[in-house]
């Protein structure tokens, strides 16, 4: 091979590295980083030269298992995997677990490639996958439940009214208490029929926050009468791609939830934000096909938090923290969130409790597709 060929064979070995969106380097025999992609940059905060310069031992926590797997692959020359590997520290930042995958490289000896698959985005959408498989499950136990409950309790409450034309004071109330349930049983079946509502969404260019303006005066003037309401929103935000009726309603159980986390104390305080996170970019199964979502909506509530070992169940049907939830207000914002292609996260801690909807942007099929949406009620 000559050497203009191995210049451009490196060349284009070097682009295809950069090109991928996972941390990947190259650990040569004295430990130190021989090679980093741009995203092993970013990871790690520091240049390729710099890495260069220092053992990797300097860049991860003491005692990583990272290490470790190092010399395993050294020692067997086979590729390894480990999950979940925790490389926290103050200068990779809190909450870093990865995937790793460590394997030789046969023509440099001593010399293995690590590829660092981080897990948060990962969980993200394994959970994702997850909840739309919940709200799938429900589907077909609504459609179920509409045929064959709905009706025998009108016939329930048919008799019911008619008992209580006809029996004392005393027995009335039993035959009120009665109708009362059997409606109360019929709303929560009627509430569960949206989940087996398969037909296609009717989207357009939305103005997002027109639909958060309209969230807020509703909230405002009902279940958040008395709530401090911020806003943080971009200005230059472009249009969402969505059911304008159907943002309302996600956004609507949205800041219902954060209102009764909040409650009645004083300091109580509901942040709408919204702003455009370029990079997000999901596969679309079967196909080449990947889906960008760039814009964040978020809602974000300063009350207690959600127990830890509830916060990756929260948009499963029948999980609910209240007394008297059904469980199905953040089911149904994960399906309908799902079905516009995006995806709804909840991070929480003390305190601070956000939900983050990420979504595509308006296709920009005409001018007022590209126009910026309207920033009224922007923060200032």
């Amino acid at each position: 091979m000559s050497a203009e060929t191995e210049a451009q064979a490196g060349s284009l070995s070097m682009a295809v590295l950069n090109a991928i969106q996972n941390p990947v380097i190259l650990v040569n025999g004295q430990g130190h980083v021989a090679f980093a992609n741009w995203e092993a940059e970013a990871f790690f905060g520091a240049s390729a030269n710099h890495l260069a310069k220092h053992d990797i031992s300097n860049f991860i926590p003491f005692g990583s298992p990272l290490l470790t797997l190092i010399e395993q692959v050294r020692e067997r020359r086979a590729a390894v995997n480990e999950y979940r590997v925790d490389l926290s520290s103050p200068r990779l930042g809190v909450d870093k677990l990865v995937d790793l995958y460590v394997a030789p490289v046969l023509s440099e000896p001593g010399s293995v490639v690590v590829v660092f698959q981080e897990r948060s985005m990962a969980d993200k959408i394994d959970r994702q996958l997850t909840h739309r498989a919940a709200a799938r499950s429900v589907t077909g136990l609504a459609s179920m439940l509409a045929h064959e409950i709905k009706n025998p309790l009108s016939g329930i409450r048919g008799a019911a009214q008619l008992l209580e034309t006809s029996v004392g004071d005393e027995d009335r109330a039993l035959t009120r208490l009665i109708c009362d349930e059997t409606d109360r049983i019929v709303s929560l079946v009627d509430r569960m029929e949206v989940f087996s509502d398969e037909r296609p969404v009717d989207r357009q260019p939305v103005n997002i926050h027109s639909v958060l303006d309209h969230v807020k005066a509703v909230a405002k003037a009902g279940f958040a009468r008395g709530i401090r309401i911020t806003e943080n929103y971009d200005p230059s935000l472009p249009p969402v791609y969505a059911n304008r009726d159907q943002l309302v309603q996600v956004f609507l159980n949205l800041v219902k939830n954060a209102a009764e986390a909040v409650g009645n104390r004083p300091e109580g305080e509901i942040v709408l934000t919204t702003a455009y996170r370029p990079g997000i970019r999901l596969s679309v199964a079967g196909t080449r096909e990947k889906i960008s979502l760039p814009l964040e909506f978020c809602v974000q509530d300063n009350g207690p938090g959600v127990p830890a070992d509830l916060v990756e169940h929260l948009f499963d049907p029948f999980i609910t923290t209240k007394t008297n939830g059904s469980g199905l207000g953040l089911a149904l914002v994960a399906k309908i969130i799902g079905g516009h292609g995006g995806i709804v996260e909840c991070d929480s801690q003390a305190h601070r409790t956000t939900f983050r909807v990420l979504m595509p942007a308006s296709k920009g099929n005409s001018a007022e597709d590209a126009s910026p949406v309207s920033t009224k009620g922007l923060s200032r």
